[in-house]
């Protein structure tokens, strides 16, 4: 089974992104039967998609788990649902700052995560890591990035799961937002291994 995780480069006056630093990571654990590949995406509405999908298409994996930050947000949260929204509240990496614009032109309100969302927020949980199903992935980049994959994946109807995972702040960025909370770098790599050993069972289970 091949599995892609990706993460974003810092944004935001941050220097550093906590998606970036778990997927590196987590991609260098190692799991039977599973293997790992990180792909490094641009904080930016647009190229955010077409390296995603140029790692998709590179690696053609079994299964796609982007991840991103949520600064302010106190758990691992697995997405739910991308909606067909781009509504920037902050310019992104190339100075791009859209409002109320569809993702897709003409394309579908939503897309839902393909991924074991429960299964995988339950797995992180049981390993004491705070988690939990989000319903919403914002209206940033992250959320683009969500519907642009799923979006893809259904326009070339790919045999391909796929979702998003939010992740906190680390320590070192929570010190410069008073009262933001965080979660260390380990905890969060631990939780992108199980949510990737949670979609394996799925998959075997299934039978893909």
């Amino acid at each position: 089974m091949k599995v892609l995780l990706t993460g974003f480069a810092p944004f935001g006056g941050e220097t550093v992104n906590p998606s970036w630093e778990a997927v590196q990571r987590a991609a260098e654990e190692k799991t039977e039967g599973i293997a790992v590949a990180a792909a490094l995406l641009p904080t930016a509405f647009g190229a955010a998609v077409k390296a995603a999908v140029a790692a998709i298409e590179a690696q053609r994996p079994d299964v796609v788990i982007a991840v991103g930050q949520a600064g302010g947000r106190c758990e691992i949260s697995i997405e739910r649902v991308a909606i067909n929204i781009d509504d920037a509240s902050i310019p992104d990496n190339q100075g791009s700052q859209p409002r109320d614009m569809p993702v897709v032109p003409g394309g579908p309100a939503a897309y839902f995560s393909t991924l074991p969302i429960k299964a995988m927020a339950e797995a992180i949980r049981r390993a004491g890591i705070p988690s939990s199903v989000s319903n919403s992935a914002g209206t940033f980049v992250c959320n683009h990035t969500m519907y642009g994959i799923l979006h893809y994946i259904a326009q070339e109807q790919l045999p391909i799961k796929a979702g998003f995972i939010h992740i906190p702040y680390l320590p070192e960025q929570a010190v410069h937002h008073k009262g933001a909370p965080s979660l260390a770098l380990q905890d969060a790599v631990r939780a992108l291994v199980i949510a990737v050993q949670a979609a394996a069972e799925e998959h075997y289970t299934m039978g893909k």
